[in-house]
This record gives structure tokens, C-alpha cells and sequence, in this order.
């Protein structure tokens, strides 16, 4: 594995999976494969499990850890190429880029969609130029159209609390004031349409996913119809996809709030969220923290997912 961009890089997910559990079982059984090696992480935009979460496993792994906040602690990184720059971006990501890989040995790298320009989000732009001029190993950190370490993370959690071989897994769309981007829900999509479980994805009218992502899930309108039965639901929000409305907040319907009411409706499933979540239009104070809520466990993996893919970087790469 040269890069970490998405579930098709992971290899065999079966695989991946016992690779994370042994992890799991010994955090620093690998503490010596990372020494005298250095992660770099990069930070387009905010975080708070992707930033600790990594970096505990890369000091787990024996890595020496820097951490750069572009719009904070850097200068302010011109993108696009032929652009005079003579405004308030002093330097260009062309030659950023390969400064930051002669500093270190992989690279990780978080970027979200801008909402500008469609085509340029889902090109990943961003990403694929650390790719491109780095010289070095980059995973991603959540991009503009997916975020795998959360996607392995959710899969390891799932794996961990199924009781049924092939669970029904429900990942329904939920209210939020502010226009979130697609990655989370279509990452989650790629990695369950891995998978022989039962997969449904709910909605509004207007919210369709790239059928990319969307694969072979099931999509239902009907949100109380679709937690029938389910084992585990996932409460995501996001913006339109389709044009002309991408980015854009089409509605903000609180009756698609995950409630008590609508969990009765499902085989006693888990409750699951990436975090941070808007309580009470997500979903509500009851059920988030009710015994079926699993999002701290789930959060609680994205070590364990960010260790098993630094460890295959670090062994896949010979560093």
C-alpha cells in the first residue's frame, strides 16, 4: 500500500479487520518499527479525533510526530497554477509540498470540499497534489469526498458489536444548520458496499449520493421504514450532491431527528456517529445516551484504524 486515499487501498478487508483487532489487543507490540521515522500531519480544517487519535498512533508505532495547522500556523498556501500571486497568499502549494516531504517519512493529509467547484472537489485536488509532489506516503485525513480512517474505525466497531452475521446496517441523513460535505456518508457507503451485510441509506428527496458511493445499497425515502429491523443505524448529515444544488441545505426537516421513537422501530440496533454531533438535531439527548449508543467506542477505534494503516505504510513502503 503506497497511499491511503480509500477502501480500495486497504487490500482484503477480512484481512484488514483481524489486522486492526490484533492491534487492538497490544497497541505498542509494534513500538520499534516507527523509530527514527516522522509523521507529518497536515490540517486544511479542524479536528479533534483525527488529529489525537493519529497521533497516538503514530507514537504508538515509535514515530516522531509533527503536526502543521495551514490556515493557522503557516503561510497561507496558494493552489492554483497561472494565479499572479500578489494577494494574501505568499507562498504556492507547488513548492510547499515538497519542502514538507524532505521533513518527514509519510505524510497525512485533511482537506475538505470547498464547495466551489464540483468537479475540483471530487478530483481531489487537494489531496492528490501531495500525492503527486510529496516524494512520500500520504493517507488521507478526510478529503473532499471520503474520510476512510473514520469509515475503518465504523467497520471495526460494527465487527465488534454485531450479533448476527450479516447485519442490517441503516445510515440515515439527519438535520444541521450549517452545509456539510459528502465524505463521511460517502466513504461509509464505499466500505459497507464491501461488505455481504444488509445496506440502506435514507434520505430526503434531493439528498442522492454519487451513485458511486451509493452503490448497491438500498436508498428508502421513508425513514421510519428503513430503521425496520435495522441492527445498527448511522445518523450522518450532508449537503446536496446532485446540480444545481451541490453544497446547498435543501431542508432542514427536524422530523428526520433520530429519536426514541423511531429506535423502537429497529432490532434493538446501535446507535453510531462520526462525532462531533448537534444533539437534539442529529438526534436526541435520550438516545445518544442510551446503553444502544456506541459513538465513543466507535470513536475510540480511530487509533486503532489510524495505527493499522500507519503500520502497513511502514511496512509496505520498507521505511
Amino acid at each position: 500500500m503506497r497511499n491511503f486515499t480509500s477502501v480500495h487501498d486497504i487490500g482484503n478487508l477480512d484481512v484488514a479487520i483481524q489486522n486492526a483487532f490484533e492491534i487492538k489487543k497490544n497497541r505498542f507490540a509494534f513500538d520499534l518499527l516507527g523509530k527514527n521515522k516522522t509523521l507529518l500531519m497536515i490540517f486544511f480544517n479542524s479536528s479533534l479525533r483525527t488529529r489525537l487519535s493519529t497521533q497516538k498512533a503514530a507514537m504508538n508505532l515509535g514515530m516522531n510526530t509533527m503536526v502543521l495547522d495551514v490556515n493557522q500556523g503557516a503561510w497561507k498556501l496558494e493552489t492554483e497554477r497561472g494565479t499572479v500571486m500578489d494577494g494574501d497568499k505568499p507562498e504556492h502549494i507547488r513548492e510547499a509540498i515538497p519542502v514538507m516531504g524532505s521533513y518527514c517519512d509519510i505524510i497525512g493529509v485533511r482537506s475538505f470540499a470547498r464547495f466551489e467547484n464540483k468537479d475540483e472537489d471530487y478530483n481531489e485536488k487537494v489531496l492528490n497534489e501531495f500525492i503527486r509532489y510529496s516524494g512520500k506516503p500520504v493517507f488521507s485525513m478526510e478529503a473532499a469526498t471520503r474520510h476512510p480512517l473514520q469509515s475503518y474505525a465504523d467497520l471495526i466497531t460494527i465487527e465488534e458489536y454485531k450479533k448476527t452475521d450479516r447485519p442490517k446496517v441503516v445510515m440515515t441523513w439527519a438535520p444541521h444548520p450549517r452545509a456539510l460535505p459528502q465524505a463521511v456518508p460517502n466513504s461509509f457507503a464505499e466500505w459497507i458496499n464491501q461488505t455481504d451485510y444488509e445496506f440502506v441509506i435514507t434520505h430526503p428527496e434531493g439528498y442522492e449520493l454519487d451513485e458511486k458511493f451509493v452503490g448497491n445499497a438500498k436508498v428508502e425515502y421513508d425513514q421510519k421504514k428503513a430503521f425496520e429491523g435495522a441492527d445498527f443505524i448511522y445518523a450522518k448529515n450532508w449537503s446536496a450532491f446532485a446540480d444545481p444544488n451541490y453544497g446547498g441545505i435543501l431542508n432542514e426537516d427536524r422530523s428526520w431527528t433520530v429519536d426514541s421513537e423511531k429506535m423502537a422501530l429497529t432490532n434493538n440496533a446501535c446507535f453510531m456517529h462520526c462525532l462531533p454531533v448537534r444533539r437534539n438535531m442529529i438526534v436526541t439527548d435520550e438516545v445518544i445516551e442510551s446503553p444502544q449508543s456506541i459513538v465513543i467506542p466507535e470513536a475510540v477505534n480511530r487509533e486503532i484504524s489510524a495505527q493499522a494503516v500507519l503500520k502497513r505504510l511502514l511496512e509496505d513502503n520498507c521505511l
